[in-house]
């Protein structure tokens, strides 16, 4: 006698599964990977190694030893988390800080909930975070970026990123017009091709864009939470520079600079910690747009990407209780049947 399983809702039927998802995310972050390691050479290659391989590791012995469960180490989600873990770090990270936020990031914030689809928090976000409160100076000193075919020596260890310069200038009194004019002003050319300071995967929009087109191509994310993530984020950043120039970066400028093409093409689109209907996706983007300009321009870190979908994240069950589809069978729906029926039949008569 064959058994049936029958898992919650909801059930979407599909040709894609969890494997293929899980590679086509590690695919479209291959441009990002490159530029990364064009512009800091080995030592991108080194975290990036050491993260996939730490994640990797923890995944597979707590499956092994303290869950004793079949083991899913293969199904990608590690490597993923591995890479976005590592693009959220700056490429001077010693090892030991690396092997620690993996371990945050999977025994904690992912196998102790049960592992993939159980989380309620991004898994590398949380790494990150863990990482930028234990080792705030070193999660926020930038290596100066020397590509591997120029010719040029940087003089200096560390190199601002855009935020972090616009930052310090507003800190120090002066007006944007003074901070972007500043030739150690990186720019919205650096920040689209990624020769800039900076953690591993904010350095080229161009780049991360280029994943994210395949995304949408392979239909591993739609449109709902990007759009309305950066549309809120662009709406409101250009609100407060219409209302003081002087005092707020121009809202292009913000899109580009910093983890926010990032954070909405490949943390905030996370199946597992974003909501299901596309209702809440969309207030789940607005919310996370909202914070992460209320951060960058009043919080205690230049940037808030991170901050703002993890708050985004916590909020996903209720948004998900709010905007729930109607039962089928339910009351409700067999009244609009009614309704939608009689309709159709005064129209044939």
């Amino acid at each position: 006698m064959s058994l049936l399983t029958v898992s919650g809702s909801p059930h979407v039927h599909a040709q894609q599964d969890v494997k293929g998802i899980m590679y086509d995310v590690v695919i479209a972050l291959i441009p990002a990977t490159i530029i990364a390691i064009y512009f800091f050479g080995l030592d991108s290659a080194r975290v990036i190694f050491i993260s996939i391989a730490s994640c990797l590791f923890f995944e597979w012995a707590i499956q092994k030893y303290l869950l004793k469960r079949p083991n899913t180490v293969t199904d990608g989600s590690a490597i993923v988390t591995g890479i976005l873990l590592a693009f959220n770090v700056p490429s001077n990270l010693p090892a030991y800080m690396i092997i620690f936020g993996a371990l945050v990031a999977i025994g904690i914030a992912k196998m102790s909930f049960g592992g993939l689809g159980k989380n309620p928090f991004n898994p590398a976000l949380i790494g990150r975070v863990f990482l930028l409160i234990s080792f705030p100076v070193q999660m926020t000193t930038w290596p100066v970026p020397q590509p591997l075919f120029g010719s040029e020596i940087a003089d200096a260890l560390s190199g601002p990123t855009t935020l972090g310069f616009y930052r310090e200038g507003i800190m120090a009194g002066k007006t944007v017009s003074e901070i972007i004019t500043s030739p150690d002003y990186p720019g919205i050319v650096k920040d689209l091709t990624g020769d800039q300071g900076g953690s591993l995967g904010e350095m080229s929009a161009i780049a991360l864009l280029l994943g994210a087109f395949y995304l949408f191509i392979k239909r591993v994310i739609s449109w709902h939470i990007p759009v309305s993530f950066i549309g809120t984020a662009f709406i409101f950043a250009g609100i407060l520079w219409s209302v003081n120039p002087e005092g707020y970066l121009d809202p292009i400028t913000s899109m580009l600079a910093g983890g926010l093409m990032l954070g909405v093409f490949f943390m905030a689109t996370d199946m597992v910690t974003t909501p299901m209907s596309r209702k809440g996706q969309i207030v789940f983007g607005v919310g996370a747009g909202l914070l992460t300009i209320i951060i960058r321009n009043w919080g205690a870190y230049p940037e808030g990407i991170s901050f703002a979908i993890l708050i985004m994240n916590a909020f996903t069950p209720l948004l998900n209780k709010a905007f729930k589809p109607k039962r089928f069978g339910s009351a409700e729906l067999k009244a609009t049947a009614k309704v939608k029926s009689k309709s159709m039949a005064y129209g044939k008569a």
